[in-house]
């Protein structure tokens, strides 16, 4: 799944469009490096978005259509 469509399926941003943004504007990072919004993401990924306060989380899984309530599921946050 791309990166851009993860973030918001996952409800960590709000739009897609503004996901894309992010990553083009050097925001994003997949595994410690950055990323553009096609990046392919898998599961055990590291993500580090740096939007205001920094949040680091790994991929537990990819689910294309998650419901609100399995939104949180796709994730884990550390640190």
């Amino acid at each position: 799944m791309r990166i851009d469509k993860f973030l918001k399926v996952s409800r960590l941003i709000k739009r897609r469009t503004v996901a894309a943004e992010a990553c083009d504007a050097g925001k994003i990072f997949v595994n410690d490096r950055k990323v553009k919004p096609a990046c392919v993401l898998k599961v055990g990924d590291t993500v580090e978005m740096r939007l205001g306060q920094p949040i680091r989380f790994t991929v537990k899984s990819l689910n294309d259509k998650a419901s609100k309530d399995e939104a949180q599921t796709l994730y884990e946050i550390i640190e």
